[in-house]
């Protein structure tokens, strides 16, 4: 039913940004947002109660093709939403966006008679008097926003930056609240506890993983708009399409990956969770190496080929393959019962935390696009990757009878 209602304040959203006008263009993205929200984490807990248990050794496999599932839509929507909205008009483009959520609802709506009788289930619901003090809270904290932002839109001294200065900072305060709650529930049994500090690694080293692969769509995308040819064996192309290519590589590399892990599992050679994360944040690392070669080669003014960001993606995309999908099915593994759906949600707030890191940066007024930036950034992912690595013995003890 979440993921139902999810899916329907999506399409909302949608509908909303197709209207002109500034209102709903900002109300369209808070329900774009909240219906993300709510669709992520739980649609990928559902995934997780198809497989027999946390050792199963199919699920790292099915994660894998849950995540070609997701870059199917993110292939096909820079080609056409992208498309029509450069070259036509970006309201019909969101429309379209409404009618493929609305086909995804369709379907999803079809399909649920495949799905585990466990999904329905709400493992601990809240009691009434717990719903009721969540929504006291949220009411409140609502109030207090709206009579502060009042007073500064009032005074004259609005700027974007009070809207965005507050997003980035929860965007790091919330997951390590969330984490830090769960971590001193005095329900946990121990080895419930001891996997939450082994998570706590995992959390980290996938918002560090994101601080970089997230600026595929700022500061490579920039680079891509500006610096680099728009045309391939003498055909043109907009620069959206570029927005394609990861996709359009998590999809030829998927089942590999998906194949080499079974391959492996049989054989058990398969690489630990640990191992996996260490060599995302490497190759993360190195494809913003490798960026710094285009970078300088356009220094002067000139285009850059459009291969090498091909080239980038597709080492950022063998980087995602070992974090993405397996942080899926790690954390699937590693939630206490109780917690299973907002661990998921915490795992989505790695992006958050990864994006917020770079927003702060980019609001103090650094300029994330230049050269020693993103070789400084690069070279944190690869220590990081390192550290994560020297670290692997200690991680796998906390994760129990997790591998």
């Amino acid at each position: 039913m979440t993921v139902a209602v999810a899916a329907g304040v999506i399409m909302a959203g949608h509908l909303a940004l197709a209207v002109p006008g500034q209102a709903t263009f900002f109300a369209g993205l808070a329900l774009v947002a909240l219906g993300s929200g709510l669709l992520k984490a739980n649609i990928s807990t559902m995934v997780g109660h198809l497989y027999d248990g946390p050792t199963d050794p199919r699920r790292d496999g099915g994660f894998t093709i849950f995540y070609m599932g997701i870059n199917l839509g993110a292939f096909a929507a820079p080609l056409v939403i992208g498309t029509i909205g450069q070259s036509y008009s970006w309201h019909l483009g969101f429309a379209l966006a409404a009618l493929g959520m609305a086909l995804g609802l369709a379907q999803f709506l079809i399909g649920t008679r495949h799905l585990s009788p466990r999904s329905s289930v709400v493992p601990t619901p809240l009691v009434a008097a717990e719903r009721a003090a969540w929504l006291r809270k949220g009411l409140i904290w609502l109030v207090v926003a709206a009579v502060f932002y009042s007073v500064v839109v009032v005074s004259g001294s609005w700027t974007l930056n009070w809207a965005l200065v507050p997003i980035t900072i929860l965007g790091l305060l919330i997951p390590t609240g969330v984490l830090v709650r769960i971590k001193r529930d005095k329900e946990l049994t121990p080895v419930e506890q001891t996997k939450v500090s082994g998570y706590i690694w995992f959390f980290v080293a996938a918002a560090v993983f994101w601080m970089i692969y997230d600026q595929g769509g700022s500061t490579m995308s920039a680079f891509g708009e500006t610096k680099t040819a728009d045309t391939v064996f003498g055909l043109h192309f907009p620069s959206s399409w570029f927005q394609s290519v990861n996709p359009l590589w998590v999809m030829a590399l998927a089942p590999v990956f998906a194949w080499a892990w079974l391959a492996l599992a049989r054989r058990l050679r398969e690489p630990g969770t640990v191992v996996k994360f260490a060599l995302a944040l490497v190759l993360i690392g190195a494809s913003f190496f490798v960026f710094v070669v285009p970078m300088g080669m356009a220094s002067d003014g000139t285009t850059v080929s459009p291969m090498w960001l091909v080239s980038i993606y597709l080492i950022q995309t063998m980087g995602e393959l070992c974090l993405s999908p397996v942080g899926l099915s790690v954390t699937t593994k590693m939630a206490p019962a109780k917690y299973a759906s907002q661990m998921m949600g915490v795992w989505f707030l790695a992006v958050t935390a990864g994006d917020c890191v770079t927003g702060l940066l980019s609001i103090a007024g650094v300029d994330l696009s230049g050269v020693g930036m993103i070789a400084l950034e690069a070279a944190v992912a690869v220590g990081a990757g390192v550290a994560v690595y020297a670290s692997r013995k200690k991680v796998t003890r906390l994760m129990a009878d997790v591998h």
